[in-house]
This record gives C-alpha cells, structure tokens and sequence, in this order.
C-alpha cells in the first residue's frame, strides 16, 4: 500500500510503499478516505520510543471492511496511521461517524475540539466571565472562542503572533478582541484588552505568553495549560499566582469511551451553535507540502484525501 512514512525521528514523509496491515484480535482494519494532520504530528512527542519506520499517526475516517464509516484518533496500532492507504487501530478506538457529519468536520472534532472542551470546562467558566484563549489562530484556539461563549463567557478575546489571521478571527465575530503578541510589551497589551481582568486563560504555548498572561488576570482567575509551543520551562514569580489557580492538562489519556462521548458532544454542538474553523486540504500525493504547511503553523486544520 502507498503511505506517509517517517523513517527517524526529526525526519519529514515519504510517499512510499508499506506493508498492509493484517487483522488481529482487538483490533480493527480501516481503509482511509481522509486522513488529518496536527501539530502533535510533526513536533513528534507521541513517537517516542516509537519503531522506524512508522507511518504519519494522524487521526482520520474511512471505512472498515464491513462498510461501517468510523472515525480514529492518533491510536493507530505501530507502526501503522492514517496516512496510509489502510490502517489496524483497536477496536475501542474506532467510533462511528453520524451519516451528516463529513470527514473534515469529524476530524477536528476529534484531538483538537476535544482539547478545546475538556480544559474549559474543567475551567468552570461562569455566565458573563472574560475569557483569554492563547493560541487562538490555530485549529484548537478557533474552536476553544467559539466554545467559550456557548460555555456562557461574557468576553472572549483571542492571543496569538500572527496579526493577520487573529484579524481574521476579529471580522467573523468569533472573539470580541484580539492581541498581536511578540511586542515590545506584551504583558501591557494583554492589560490592556483585558478591562478588569481576565477570569479564565485556556493557555494553548506556555512559555512567555502564559507569563504575561497571569499579570492580565484577577484574582480567582484559573490558568489551565495545555501546550507548549512557546516554552516548557517557565521562570514563574509566584506572586503573580497568588489567589489564582494554575493548571495543566491532558486530555489523551482518558477513557476512549470517555473521549467518545466527548467527541459526540462536540458534533452536536458544532451542528447547533454552528461551529466554525480554517481549513486547508491537500491530495495523498501532496503529504509532503502538507507536513511543511504544519511545521510553518497553518492555522487552519490540514487534512489529506487519501482515497477520493
């Protein structure tokens, strides 16, 4: 079969060709139609200690040999993804998409809208409350806007470096303000779009950002972190914290039919408050622009048809 395959570590894809998955017990055989890229993938935190040659893990929809139409997370079973042609991921794993669901939105509302929900309302943002997302112009950051307001945020204002796409997020309403970080004063920015203070900050990078961010926040603020894309190591003053509550959460490791019920959730939600995001599709055979389109921060949801 032809597949997206990284041959070590650091390494981008190669279209090659790769042995078919055979069927085992406690596992499913899923042909790919579509098949989703995330930052996950190409910072490559979830191939240590992974075997070479594997294949792009992803997240994906396709058809098992049944014809049932399912949704896979990054799960699949090594060295197999879903940036192949087939893939073998456990049965547990393999959930089936509504008949008015399409790939695209099946995808992102798998990882990404999953890692937007569960840290909010672990949050417990209250009616009226002023939200910060950080990291808004990616594919979680879209989704988490939106998710707050219908969590009940009275304000919402969205954080990120790139002025042109947080603009973006300003004309189609999703946030009520925005702030270009990576200036001369961050923190004072961040102060000053927060009018009192903000009450809760879904931290998508750490790092910086995070920093300056406490310093906008009022007391009972809560911090909950769920990236790193700016920094792992923080030099905190814990002045800055006190009487606010900080945070960081995973949300992978979960039950999968916990993450299920949260996936469907989630389809329900984006279907009835009409859930929006960017979103860029590429060919199999242009997996290779595909990767260099999430290692350069697409902020858009990258997805590949595999099968047409």
């Amino acid at each position: 079969m032809r597949a997206a395959v990284i041959k070590d570590r650091g390494l981008g894809p190669v279209l090659q060709d790769f042995p078919v998955p055979q069927g085992r017990e406690g596992a499913t055989l899923i042909n790919v139609d579509t098949a989703g890229l995330g930052g996950w993938d190409v910072l490559g935190a979830y191939r240590m200690g992974e075997e070479f040659p594997c294949v792009i893990r992803g997240e994906g929809v396709g058809h098992t040999v049944e014809g049932r139409r399912v949704y896979f997370g990054e799960r699949s079973v090594v060295p197999f993804g879903a940036w192949a042609e087939h893939t073998l991921v456990p049965v547990e794993e393999v959930w089936d998409v509504p008949d008015d669901v399409d790939d695209v939105l099946a995808i992102t509302m798998g990882i990404a809208g999953t890692g937007a929900l569960l840290p909010l309302e672990q949050a417990g943002i209250k009616p009226g409350e002023n939200v910060l997302i950080l990291g808004a112009t990616g594919t979680l950051g879209q989704i988490a806007i939106q998710l707050a307001r219908i969590l009940g945020a009275g304000r919402v204002v969205g954080a990120a470096r790139n002025a042109s796409a947080l603009e973006r997020l300003r004309a189609r309403g999703l946030a009520d303000a925005v702030v270009t970080l990576g200036g001369a004063d961050d923190a004072a920015a961040l102060k000053a779009a927060a009018g009192e203070g903000f009450d809760v900050v879904l931290d998508g990078v750490c790092g910086a950002p995070m920093l300056n961010a406490l310093k906008a926040t009022r007391r009972g603020a809560r911090i909950v972190t769920i990236g790193t894309g700016a920094g792992r190591e923080i030099n905190l003053n814990i002045a800055d914290l006190l009487f606010r509550t900080l945070s960081c959460v995973g949300t992978g490791q979960r039950p999968a039919s916990e993450r299920e019920a949260t996936w469907r959730r989630l389809l329900r939600m984006a279907r009835e408050h009409r859930i929006t995001f960017d979103h860029v599709g590429y060919r199999f055979d242009q997996t290779p622009d595909a990767w260099a389109a999430q290692v350069a921060g697409p902020h858009a949801k990258i997805t590949a048809t595999i099968r047409a």
